[in-house]
């Protein structure tokens, strides 16, 4: 299965995000050196949003920070070992795509 998140080049430039629509909720999309990467935007607290400051990802609602390198836990009251919900993705011409099963 494969499902259009966004066109790459509307991937922000490293140390920013963008929100993208994807089945009904949203994800976060952003670059890391040569990888664009996206996660679901969830706290891993309370569920809140997440929003793309100093490139971090911090939930507004109660303070959470998470790494945008590797989704990690930084600070705030997500549990201590949580980690972003990132969904598997590739570049298909100018597209990123989500995949799923045999296609990755």
């Amino acid at each position: 299965m494969k499902q259009i998140i966004c066109k790459h080049t509307d991937v922000p430039v490293e140390g920013n995000a963008r929100l993208f629509p994807f089945f009904g909720r949203e994800v976060q999309v952003w670059r890391t050196g040569d990888r664009i990467r996206a996660a679901a935007n969830v706290c891993l607290h309370l569920g809140g949003p997440l929003e793309c400051r100093d490139a971090t990802f911090v939930c507004p609602w109660h303070g959470a920070r998470f790494d945008m390198t590797d989704g990690r836990r930084l600070d705030g009251p997500a549990p201590a070992n949580a980690q972003l919900m990132f969904l598997p993705t590739q570049i298909d011409g100018d597209d990123l795509v989500y995949v799923w099963g045999d296609e990755t």
